[in-house]
């Protein structure tokens, strides 16, 4: 199924599971679907099984969302003391949609539970309470932990699964992986009969030597050999280390979830040649989660990332929230920068990789070969340390389960080809006013230009400022039109200036005596770091005066 059918069928209001192979676009049609809806004033459920997975679409861990916890288990009685904290009753009471994301990860008890839940708090008897509810996932991904010994048990199985009617959505394209090998490889490994010449050509990248300036991340099965390697190789870098300290803002426990959820670290500690991941998205800058890079050095304490692919990357602090209704319930501010020398296969799911150098070789449990090796884009950048028979094994259930999914996503895009564009549109029309939502185009039109989360609908930020520039603003009044300081503007000016994009720099040029001051400073200092500059010049001018001028040497 393609990623249009899949909304068309999101969009009709009917209960869905999403699903695909890693790289299928599983994330891009959820928030694609969360903005259609947050459009037109419908009010959706965000959540995810892990704080991890919740980032990636803006989320927060079901557990949470639901007032569930961490309980196997759900008396009446719990229930009942639920019902009456009034920040769920009217959480739930406004909710129209609930998304579930990475449901793989999800015990079937869990999900009965959070159904049990959501129909104590709707108020009704239907399923979910009434909610259209979308679960996504890919069973051959990691699976719920189990603590006490016992079989692993899919969330397919549970009675809320069965009572929701779902209409399964296989997403069958491919938009990660650029490699025919490596898709077929992972395609052998979801029907579990991995060939011996597969097998025979995984072990010739055993120790193989990753060409190019970036050191490829390193994924462990274990969180004992991350520590110790990132540790171990910061330790080898020359210097003290720079320390960035996370800031935070919220009630404490959203903070905390937060904390745990994120990828970077409270303290992060960087040193010059520090190999680094981006662990966040931000198409406006030039990364995205899981890009790889080398810090090339630091200005005024902002680290320059030098990536794989070879653009230099100013990293500006990032901001993860909780949000509910537009309002922000928390946020945790840190460089959206880890040190990746190595990660877990667990933290690494959801990224796409440029390399990395993979032990496969204490595999534990079925799927964590699937998931390591599905984080490449291609084999080229793939180092094998080691490998065992777990690396490749997926659990019979799910193979099994696989062929049913694929037959049933095939069975509901026939049934969508029954109808026409114009009766979907209806369908999909009545779903929102059912929800309450608008159909007003000035008002949907309002709601996008408050809150998008389709890249493609973004304005990069220095393109914003370039619209300004060419109204003739002046920087302190582009500056205060935008709410940000004068040093982010000149920021996107350096940017604009990197792209070669086509504008008039000259009404930012430090009148003529000044700036042959500062150009003599740099040519005396041999540098274009502001720091040796701004010495040389006693401080007469500040760092913002010396980065425009900056902007206008060669």
């Amino acid at each position: 199924m393609k990623q249009k059918e899949a909304l068309n069928i999101l969009k009709a209001g009917r209960n869905v599971y999403l699903t695909g192979a890693a790289g299928s676009g599983k994330t891009y049609v959820l928030n694609e679907y969360i903005a259609y809806l947050k459009h037109r004033g419908v009010s959706v459920g965000v959540t995810a099984s892990t704080g991890i997975a919740a980032t990636h679409i803006g989320g927060v861990t079901i557990h949470s969302w639901s007032g569930v916890g961490i309980k196997d288990t759900l008396s009446d009685s719990e229930i009942e003391a639920l019902e009456q904290k009034e920040y769920l009753w009217k959480r739930f009471d406004k909710t129209n949609v609930l998304i579930i994301d990475e449901v793989s990860m999800l015990s079937p008890r869990m999900l009965d539970n959070v159904e049990r839940v959501c129909r104590a708090m709707k108020r009704k008897e239907e399923p979910f309470g009434g909610m259209q509810v979308v679960l996504s996932g890919d069973f051959f991904q990691l699976p719920p932990i189990v603590r006490d010994g016992s079989e692993v048990e899919f969330v397919n199985i549970s009675d809320a699964w069965r009572s929701m009617d779902v209409r399964v959505c296989y997403l069958e394209e491919q938009f990660r992986h650029d490699d025919r090998t490596l898709e077929a490889l992972l395609n052998e490994m979801r029907s579990g009969e991995v060939s011996f010449a597969t097998r025979a050509m995984l072990n010739t990248f055993g120790g193989k030597e990753i060409k190019g300036d970036i050191v490829p991340t390193r994924l462990y099965t274990h969180n004992i050999d991350v520590d110790a390697i990132n540790d171990r190789e910061l330790l080898r870098l020359q210097g003290t280390p720079k320390v960035y300290e996370m800031n935070t803002k919220g009630k404490s426990n959203l903070v905390l979830s937060l904390k745990k959820s994120v990828l970077a670290p409270e303290t992060l500690r960087l040193k010059k040649d520090a190999v680094v991941m981006f662990v966040k998205n931000s198409f406006d800058e030039g990364y995205v989660n899981g890009t790889l890079g080398i810090v090339e050095d630091f200005d005024e304490g902002q680290p320059i990332v030098r990536t794989f692919s070879g653009s230099r990357i100013a990293v500006q602090t990032a901001r993860w929230e909780i949000e509910e209704d537009g309002k922000t319930l928390a946020f945790v501010e840190q460089l959206p920068l880890r040190l990746a020398w190595a990660i877990t296969i667990h933290k690494s799911q959801g990224m796409s990789m440029d390399a990395a150098e993979i032990d496969l070789s204490k595999a534990f449990v079925p799927g964590q070969g699937y998931v390591a090796l599905s984080r490449l884009r291609n084999l080229a950048g793939l180092s094998l340390v080691g490998i065992n028979d777990i690396a490749f094994a997926v659990h019979p259930h799910v193979a099994f389960l696989d062929k049913h999914l694929l037959s049933e996503s095939a069975k509901w895009e026939q049934v969508l080809k029954r109808f026409s564009d114009e009766e979907l549109h209806v369908m999909h029309k009545e779903f929102v006013v059912k929800c309450g939502g608008t159909l007003d185009a000035r008002e949907i039109a309002k709601n996008k230009e408050k809150e998008s989360t389709l890249p493609e609908n973004r304005i990069p930020t220095h393109e914003k400022t370039r619209e300004l520039m060419n109204e003739g603003l002046t920087l302190s009044e582009i500056a205060a039109k935008r709410g940000m300081t004068e040093g982010t503007i000149i920021a996107h000016l350096e940017k604009l200036k990197e792209l070669k994009a086509e504008i008039n720099l000259k009404p930012f040029k430090p009148k003529a005596k000044d700036f042959k001051k500062i150009k003599e400073a740099f040519q005396a200092t041999g540098d274009t770091k502001l720091t040796p500059v701004h010495k040389k010049l006693g401080g007469a001018y500040s760092f913002e005066d010396i980065r425009l001028a900056r902007l206008f040497l060669s």
